[in-house]
């Protein structure tokens, strides 16, 4: 009969034989650790340790990282001190355990009340990004148990999950983890809405069945056809609170969500990915506006991939979405299929979509942490944050930014050079200005969008190019603020009018 630790050794992939013994030692270590503890469930609490570790193993974490999760409640729930766990398992062991630690004694209170949350959040992020990982791990399996919990808890952790952690998760491109979170806590923070949605969810994809497998394999006869191999299709059905965000997008129409349930090709190589969406269009009327490339601009978390939505000729609209295997990994697993035990970076990529880390993080903290010899899993893009210059001083600007940018949806727009710029949504062209340069934004003569004149005030789209006319004499209006966005722009217009 398999084992607990069988189970937790078999779903290391690819692991040395050190790093299998380092988690061995570390299962025995923190069973024994926690021996006669019960969870509210009743169950061993031990059973909570593990299931992290096996979240753990699914990302494919180094071994350091899983023992870690083996190891991360022992500070608190079974007396053990920092200096026994670094004499057993080294300094860097104990720092991801410690970091841990810290973040469980934060409690959330809603967003007006969550700056100290999420300073020690970013903090603990920008010492150790596997501390968050950890962290990330560890809820979901406490998303997975919270009925157990008090009645009176329930909501508030299910909201602190929904509002902050499934938030990090997908802007680190771990979507694996953040749709797992937000389904989780939507029947706890949203019951009624929930209800609602899964009603819908099941009528509506009960009854596309049928279609969807249909047209999947009409499409795999016409790639076959076009001599492609190599690919799979297969189809997967949108997560229920994003699919509710939407739906209330859409004021409740259901049928204009065309990607309820979409269908994926997976395939070999990038150059693969534009012939199948060459073959999809050339049998299968697309809708305007629909088409997305991602591979050239990708999304601000890293995402890649073609969408495009299309008509199957059977009166139904489908999605399709067309990936390497590889960008269909990092869809699922973000930042987190970087940081592996062989940390094997891609050389530009790694930074991608990852800019927003840079205003939040200090520092001084950076370059105190990833100097340290023994941070080795750390991948080389917070490494790299130690050269950035670190320009807003005030923490409470720098709360502003999260939740402004950190939270927000964003939108892709253009400089004439064909450059990307990313901002949130709902941005005028005063924040495009100001997010080139602070003396662009200041000096603001007027602004092309799509080659024609248009208001300094006009809200940009998703798509758009912009050109900013400067002009020396001109100066910032305080009346600028009604029509900024971004932090940035707003502190700089006040300083300057």
């Amino acid at each position: 009969m398999e084992t607990g630790l069988d189970k937790l050794i078999s779903a290391l992939r690819d692991h040395s034989s050190e790093e299998k013994e380092l988690v061995k030692k570390a299962y025995e270590f923190s069973k024994s650790a926690h021996e006669g503890q019960k969870r509210q469930s009743g169950e061993p609490y031990f059973n909570h340790c593990f299931a992290t570790a096996m979240n753990l193993c699914e990302l494919n974490m180094s071994g350091t990282v899983v023992a870690a999760g083996l190891l991360h409640d022992i500070l608190e729930d079974a007396g053990t001190d920092s200096k026994t766990i670094e004499e057993n398992f080294g300094s860097d062991i104990r720092f991801i355990v410690e970091g841990v630690t810290k973040l469980g004694l934060v409690k959330y209170h809603g967003t007006d009340r969550h700056n100290e949350s999420m300073r020690k959040l970013f903090v603990a992020m920008s010492q150790d990004i596997r501390v968050l990982i950890v962290k990330l791990c560890d809820r979901l399996h406490n998303m997975e148990t919270l009925s157990h919990v008090p009645e009176e808890k329930q909501e508030r952790i299910a909201r602190e999950t929904l509002e902050i952690y499934a938030p990090i998760a997908y802007r680190l491109g771990i979507r694996k983890l953040s749709k797992k979170l937000e389904d989780l806590s939507f029947p706890f923070v949203y019951p009624s809405e929930y209800r609602e949605i899964k009603d819908l969810v099941k009528e509506e994809y009960d009854r596309k069945q049928d279609m969807l497998e249909k047209f999947r394999k009409a499409v795999a006869k016409e790639l076959g056809e076009s001599n492609i191999r190599n690919f799979n299709i297969d189809y997967r059905v949108k997560g229920l609170y994003s699919l509710y965000k939407k739906y209330m997008r859409h004021n409740k129409e259901l049928d204009k969500i065309y990607d309820m349930a979409a269908m994926r090709i997976i395939l070999d190589k990038e150059e693969d990915c534009y012939k199948v969406l060459g073959v999809i269009h050339a049998n299968y009327q697309p809708l305007p506006g629909r088409i997305k490339d991602y591979i050239a601009f990708p999304k601000q978390n890293g995402y890649q991939g073609l969408h495009t939505t299309v008509f199957t000729g059977d009166g139904n609209i489908v999605e399709v979405q067309i990936k390497t295997e590889r960008m269909n990994k990092e869809a699922e697993f973000g930042i987190a299929s970087h940081i592996s035990y062989k940390s094997d970076f891609k050389k530009g990529r790694a930074n991608q979509g990852l800019e927003w880390i840079k205003k939040i993080i200090p520092l001084s903290i950076i370059k105190s942490r990833t100097n340290s010899k023994e941070n080795r899993d750390v991948p080389s893009w917070i490494r790299d944050l130690a050269t950035y210059h670190n320009e807003n001083k005030d923490k409470d600007d720098a709360l502003t930014d999260i939740k402004n940018d950190f939270f927000s949806e964003r939108i892709f727009v253009f400089t004439p050079k064909g450059d990307v710029i990313d901002l949130p949504v709902s941005s005028s062209a005063i924040d495009f200005a100001y997010s080139i340069h602070s003396d662009v934004g200041s000096h603001i003569g007027g602004v092309k969008i799509n080659g024609k004149m248009r208001a300094i005030d006009t809200q940009l789209k998703n798509g758009d190019i912009v050109e900013i006319v400067v002009s020396k004499n001109a100066k910032p209006s305080r009346k600028w603020l009604d029509h900024a966005k971004t932090t940035f722009a707003k502190k700089q217009i006040k300083n300057s009018s």
